[in-house]
């Protein structure tokens, strides 16, 4: 049994030439690339929230001794507040993002997963936050 290839008669409708299908697949694989971008771009994010959180903690560390004492928590305080803005800023970017993009041959994520990612982010960083002002 032989099937019937792109050119023959026996095809119905309308016969798309060669270069409107590969404009199309251009497309398609243009819209896969930018997903992987938002994903790296998502995750770069993340790394830059975390970066955050270790400079505040590290300030901690390093100068707890100001003089006034509160003055390194309250600097330490803005980076990890700072870490926050960057995980809701960025799930909320890719989020539109990736509403807006459809997959055609890479597996798009999860958005509920880039909310918990960030959310998990946030919370950490509030916990710390806390931490860093009721324990001594």
């Amino acid at each position: 049994m032989t099937t019937p290839d792109n050119n023959s008669p026996s095809r119905k409708g309308p016969q798309p030439d060669s270069s409107t299908k590969l404009a199309e697949n251009r497309t398609e694989w243009a819209e896969d690339r930018t997903i992987l971008a938002l994903e790296r771009t998502f995750a770069g994010w993340m790394r830059t929230s975390f970066a955050a959180i270790g400079i505040g903690l590290a300030f901690r560390a390093l100068f707890g001794e100001f003089d006034p004492p509160w003055l390194a928590r309250a600097i330490a305080t803005m980076f990890i507040a700072l870490a926050i803005v960057f995980a809701l800023g960025a799930e909320k970017r890719a989020r539109k993002s990736f509403e807006r993009l459809s997959s055609h041959a890479v597996d798009a994520p999860n958005l509920p997963n880039l909310r918990w990612i960030a959310y998990a982010v946030s919370a950490g960083a509030v916990l710390l936050i806390l931490a860093l002002w009721v324990l001594h």
